[in-house]
């Protein structure tokens, strides 16, 4: 960058303006103030509003690993870019960075001004050795001696040394030391990393508080011992984020065979490139130069922890026991609407035999899901089950079920997707206890992952079969779908089963349909299908006919599929959009997107659903299931979206889509220049749609209207 570096600014800005789109990483970082917006919620107690800290944090160290990361496979490598802001790879990356570099700040600065001195009267403390009392420092210095130190291990980088391999996200410092060479005084580094499996606090028990040391504080106390004789300058608290995603679906426009020889050069690595560097402020100048040189980074990369360097290590604070009554207790499921009228002993067989059931995650429990697999393991009746797993919880009951079924003789299919970032390790091993107790384990197919979410039960009933399908939107994880939102479908309709019974058949075998009766699917044909639904509004809109069009996805970033949307709403058709956290679309803009409205829900629970509405005319075609609206879902993805087609279930999803409309209280809508306000309530009552799902009933689904 040359010239005035404001002037440069602005016509960088301009440009990110001019974009008839939104960067995705752009928007992200608006989300990731959404979720730190929750942390200053004074409804909230301490502990919520510190949970909300961590999860940003979280957020954050994956948003380096994976999107800077993506970005750096570009930079690193001499491949061209363009962002959906107009900008090159540089610039791009100097926006960017620049941004979380405001965001961290800002956290940092809530945290000092806001939640620290709360700490006290809701009897904790963060404190360091330095603020213990004599005795207290005693039990901190004893707790290194016996159980800190033999696990640490001093690593030198000079002459004769090797740089050390210093791992992901973990802390560490940089001891800079000095000494005589050739007459000449110079300077050393040396690292001590923090082993991970330590927690991150020691805990004092005071009469009327509880002390949490951070263990950073006991080591820096002691370092002399680890330096005996030893001339020491700084020690210097740090953390390394590094390149954490070599996947094609997150690195777009790089080509299959790119992406291939990115990770045959990373197999003479240990891990990635840093991407990111935080440390403490004040750090030892000459350390942070030697390392800005040697990793190739510069200030952009560089964050200045004024306090605790990563905020996840809260979570030992936030789960403590002593802590329970300051976090709201979690509310209990209510029974789905489809089965209010059923004996709570009847089979699951005879329940989803009669009629279909839509269930609402976390208002509505996982437990009919589950009895229903359970059931299928036991029941000499069932033939065969096939599902598609992503994510499962670490005590899973569904693999369990599975393995039971397996031993009981059942023909058992998993396509168990290894894939799943940061989840991969967790899948290998269930996948290799189903395939040793006789399950068909299907790991992936090519570079597609398998996010689709299917299940598929077949048992014999009297003459006949009858097949049983489950459809979600969710992961088949009986943990999260107490904190994640999700819908999911159980059905016994034959039509249904078909095409659920095509699909395994295409993701297992070589079958090859053309066309489904009631599933959207990708790669073949989601993106396109999905446009035709957008255009026929249009159409329908031009005509003069009633139109309108409401979407809840986790993110929308498909060119292609924001332009069908542009053009709808410039024929006139309504358009709602919640999307949780990154939205490309631009909306409220002039001559492009007039119609249509962006809103996105942040708060005690992980939106997750995914629900397309299109009015048509009066005839309202409703899908739910796994895909976002993103290249990588409609290219890139196994995916599917099943229609509704029974009218108390669709109902039913319209219901959720129309209390996401009017929900207030945890609400943010976009402007059109990307980022987020709180809407105006105008005194109207607060709706809390994390609260009101618990309440629905059958009158609640007869006053449903979108438009």
């Amino acid at each position: 960058m040359t010239g005035n570096p404001s002037a440069y600014k602005e016509r960088v800005e301009a440009l990110i303006q001019k974009s008839v789109y939104i960067s995705r990483d752009l928007s992200w970082v608006q989300f990731n103030h959404r979720v730190l917006d929750q942390a200053k919620n004074k409804k909230r107690s301490i502990l919520e509003r510190l949970k909300f800290i961590a999860i940003s944090s979280s957020n954050l160290d994956e948003f380096f690993m994976v999107r800077v990361g993506s970005l750096y496979n570009y930079i690193d490598y001499d491949k061209q870019r363009l962002d959906y802001s107009g900008l090159r790879e540089e610039p791009f990356r100097a926006t960017l960075l620049g941004e979380v570099q405001d965001f961290v700040k800002e956290k940092y600065d809530y945290y000092h001004k806001e939640l620290v001195p709360k700490f006290s009267e809701n009897n904790f403390s963060i404190a360091g050795v330095d603020e213990l009392t004599e005795e207290e420092r005693e039990s901190a210095n004893a707790y290194f001696t016996k159980t800190i130190f033999p696990m640490l291990t001093p690593m030198v980088s000079d002459a004769f040394h090797t740089f050390p391999m210093l791992m992901n996200k973990l802390l560490c410092f940089g001891v800079v030391t000095k000494e005589e060479v050739d007459g000449k005084e110079v300077n050393k580094i040396s690292f001590i990393q923090i082993p991970q499996n330590l927690p991150r606090f020691y805990e004092i028990f005071r009469e009327d508080e509880m002390v949490f040391v951070p263990i950073e504080s006991i080591i820096r106390s002691n370092i002399n011992r680890l330096f005996r004789n030893v001339s020491i300058i700084s020690t210097n608290l740090l953390r390394i984020t590094r390149n954490g995603d070599f996947t094609l679906e997150e690195s777009e426009d790089l080509e299959s065979d790119f992406i291939d020889e990115i990770k045959r050069k990373l197999k003479t690595r240990k891990t990635g490139r840093v991407v990111r560097l935080e440390v403490e402020e004040g750090a030892d100048t000459w350390m942070i130069n030697y390392l800005t040189s040697r990793w190739g980074i510069d200030h952009f990369n560089i964050f200045y922890a004024p306090s605790l360097i990563d905020f996840t290590g809260l979570w030992q604070i936030i789960n403590h026991s002593a802590f329970k009554y300051h976090l709201p207790s979690s509310k209990k499921p209510v029974k789905p609407i489809t089965m209010r009228h059923d004996d709570s002993e009847e089979s699951a067989f005879n329940i989803f035999r009669k009629r279909d059931v839509l269930l609402h995650h976390p208002y509505n429990s996982t437990e009919p899901l589950l009895k229903l697999i359970e059931a299928a393991a036991e029941d000499p009746n069932v033939l065969a089950i096939k599902i598609t797993i992503y994510r499962v919880a670490k005590e899973s009951r569904i693999t369990n079920a599975l393995f039971k079924a397996a031993e009981n003789g059942k023909h058992v299919s998993v396509m168990f997707e290894i894939k799943a970032r940061f989840d991969e390790e967790n899948n290998i091993r269930e996948a290799k206890k189903l395939q040793d107790a006789g399950c068909f384990v299907i790991h992936g197919i090519g570079y597609l992952k398998t996010h689709t979410k299917m299940l598929l039960v077949v048992r014999k009933e009297g003459d006949k079969v009858t097949r049983y399908v489950h459809m979600s939107s969710g992961n088949y994880n009986e943990d999260t779908s107490k904190l994640y939102t999700d819908i999911g479908l159980i059905t016994t309709k034959e039509i249904y089963a078909r095409d659920v019974s095509e699909f395994f058949n295409a993701i297992t075998g070589h079958s090859y349909p053309q066309k489904y009766d009631y599933l959207l699917t990708a790669p073949v044909r989601m993106r396109t299908d999905l446009i035709s639904l957008i255009r026929q509004e249009a159409k329908n809109a031009k005509a003069g006919l009633p139109s309108g069009i409401v979407i809840k996805v986790n993110s929308l970033q498909d060119d292609k599929f924001i332009d069908a949307l542009y053009k709808a709403s410039q024929a006139g058709v309504p358009i709602k959009l919640i999307v949780r956290g990154i939205c490309c679309l631009r909306p409220g803009r002039k001559g492009l997107s007039e119609n249509i409205m962006v809103k996105s829900i942040v708060g005690n629970y992980l939106e997750h659903s995914r629900i397309f509405y299109f009015h048509n005319n009066g005839d309202p075609k409703v899908y739910g299931g796994s895909a976002d609206a993103m290249v990588r879902s409609f290219d890139r993805r196994i995916e599917s979206l099943f229609l509704f087609v029974d009218e108390q279930c669709k109902q039913e999803a319209i219901n959720i889509l129309e209390y996401n409309l009017r929900d207030n209280v945890n609400s943010y809508e976009m402007q059109e220049d990307g980022s987020y306000a709180k809407p105006e309530t105008n005194n109207e009552k607060p709706f809390d749609s994390h609260k009101e799902f618990f309440k629905v009933g059958e009158d609640t689904l007869k006053k449903v209207t979108l438009f």
